[in-house]
């Protein structure tokens, strides 16, 4: 997960000098984000564009009506001055197809009424009108005022948002019943009296020294107002259960759509699946060798996860260690990238480890504010109840998250200004592009020597062969296709993906890996980006370093190249790297 935010009386950054070929190219892009950003509050947030953090995105029909609108005039304009034919070169030609094909895929979906379908327990409206206070400022009474605005918008929001779940048609998508339910607790634990938001708003009170001051009030009233937003959305979820879908599956259609949109291209989904058998059969293999290497010859996979659990050497006890352990693993990351397999800015050297205020398992990362007054940050949201944590296992989140993954991916496309447009620079995103390139990075970090020890290296397949097993489990699941007979035969469902899963990822705490089950149910195609996306990102590293006669320098120049090109859907990657 990726978004920036900035201060609100920050000026926007803009592109820098660009060539009179490019410039019109160039300039549709900066307005098209810059529009973006007043229909979508949230998003300007996200990406860092000031002006809008008092203010809470529209997820009424009309809210999503306004965006569809925006992006037909983005894709009019781009038809009408830069007709079809027209000779682009570079940076244009680039821009044009990526936001012809990312635009273009989000209109489909709108017109699918997927937005208006839009519910499941990770990415939805229910966690974004939460999640975008972590990213807010909160130092100065301005920006406390502001927090303040925008807690009283969340009650309209919420508002819009169940009028969209309510016009979504009965022949239309509809999210199944199990994320109704899940949604719905979600949501009854946000309008609790000891909710997120009573906690922001005792924060903020104690850093105003005066909370019955005026905004120490309002700053009450207003966590009052959202959570009473949440406990109205959690009781209309509720009632919607009943009669929701029992099935999970999108099927092949709706999957199909989906796919491609995440992926960044058109997915062959049989051979992907076929594909992520063998690539899971492959994993599985050498973390089975793995663990005989770790635990002698007779030993299983699981005993070799019990005996790294084991190792007080490789556990870390409670957040604060946790955190501290994040920060010195990626700073220790960064200073021996740099240089050596990549050219890492000034800014995009620092890197913050945080622990999340929400507790729903989730670990991801945020990118910079546009101009770096926020740097990247990569956030770790622990469940209750979960104290304790294993360096063995971690390690290779941190380089997913951190350095060489999303952290350099992110902040080097961030750090772009005199290169790349608005739109390139901060809010251009394809998963195929982001996540694809974050396991791509942890196997660089084998490659480079830093998963040398075998612990470390059980954790890296550990999370390798989860991407893989969970290419199978959604791709099966969501298109009901049958299910290998070593995993109990008949047509993929839930409670047999559950059993899968739990066979695949040995030693997950059971809170961590529901969320996971939950998630690839209810956002389906997303999963599987991952690892078609490291696929893809492995094939273009070695055609790259290849035409270039090979060695370290290659492999460099191959970094650079490509993360300065900022997220770029796959389908327009190669050509971008000259390697189409």
């Amino acid at each position: 997960m990726t978004s920036n935010s900035d201060h609100p009386d920050r000026p926007t950054t803009s592109v820098g000098p660009v060539s009179p070929s490019q410039g019109g190219v160039d300039r549709i892009a900066n307005w098209y984000t810059a529009q973006a950003a007043a229909l979508d509050p949230i998003l300007a947030t996200e990406i860092g564009l000031p002006g809008h953090d008092s203010a809470m995105t529209d997820f009424s029909p009309d809210g999503h009506r306004a965006r569809y609108e925006l992006r037909q005039e983005a894709l009019r304009r781009l038809s009408r001055d830069v007709p079809s034919g027209t000779s682009l070169t570079g940076d244009a030609a680039v821009t044009v197809a990526a936001m012809k094909d990312r635009l273009g895929l989000e209109q489909e979906l709108y017109e699918a009424d997927e937005y208006q379908a839009d519910l499941n327990v990770i990415t939805s409206p229910v966690q974004a009108m939460r999640d975008v206070f972590d990213l807010m400022p909160d130092q100065t009474e301005a920006d406390w005022g502001t927090i303040a605005q925008r807690l009283a918008a969340v009650r309209p929001a919420a508002a819009g948002y169940i009028e969209s779940l309510s016009a979504a048609g009965p022949s239309g998508p509809s999210p199944a019943r199990r994320q109704f339910e899940l949604a719905a607790e979600e949501a009854a634990k946000l309008s609790a009296e000891d909710s997120y938001f009573t906690a922001l708003a005792a924060r903020g009170q104690a850093a105003l020294l005066d909370g019955d001051s005026p905004l120490g009030r309002d700053l009450a009233a207003a966590a009052l107002s959202a959570r009473q937003a949440y406990g109205e959305l959690s009781q209309y979820l509720r009632g919607r259960i009943e009669g929701a879908p029992a099935n999970d599956a999108f099927g092949r259609d709706r999957y199909a759509l989906w796919s491609r949109f995440f992926v960044g291209q058109a997915v062959d989904l049989d051979e992907a699946y076929d594909w992520g058998e063998g690539e899971l059969a492959r994993l599985t293999a050498l973390q089975e060798a793995t663990a005989r290497r770790i635990s002698g010859a007779e030993a299983g996979v699981a005993e070799a996860v019990a005996q790294m659990d084991a190792d007080p050497s490789r556990k870390l006890n409670g957040t604060a260690e946790l955190r501290q352990w994040m920060q010195s693993t990626a700073d220790q990351a960064i200073e021996a990238l740099d240089g050596r397999y990549f050219d890492i800015p000034l800014p995009v050297r620092t890197l913050e480890a945080m622990i999340a205020p929400s507790q729903s398992g989730a670990i991801y990362y945020t990118g910079p504010s546009s101009d770096f007054s926020r740097p990247g940050r990569m956030w770790w949201s622990v469940p209750p109840g979960v104290e304790q944590f294993g360096t063995w296992r971690e390690k290779t989140t941190v380089y997913h998250e951190g350095a060489p993954g999303h952290h350099l991916q992110i902040g080097i496309a961030t750090a772009e200004s005199d290169h790349l447009n608005d739109w390139r620079r901060l809010a251009s995103w394809s998963s195929g592009y982001g996540e694809g390139w974050a396991l791509y990075a942890e196997m660089l970090m084998h490659e480079f020597g830093f998963m040398d020890d075998l612990g470390d290296y059980l954790g890296l397949l550990d999370g390798q062969r989860m991407r893989a097993a969970r290419v199978v489990f959604d791709i099966g699941i969501h298109l009901g296709k049958a299910a290998p007979k070593r995993w109990g035969g008949g047509i993929w469902e839930a409670d047999r993906g559950w059993d899968f899963l739990k066979a695949n990822v040995i030693g997950m705490p059971t809170g961590f890996l529901r969320f996971e089950w939950a998630r690839y149910l209810g956002w389906a195609g997303q999963a599987p980006s991952y690892k078609l996306g490291q696929r893809a990102w492995e094939d273009l590293r070695q055609r790259a370093v290849r035409a270039a006669g090979g060695g370290e320098a290659a492999l460099r120049d191959f970094h650079n190249r490509a993360l300065r090109l900022g997220s770029l859907p796959l389908a327009v990657l190669p050509s971008a790297l000259g390697l189409a």
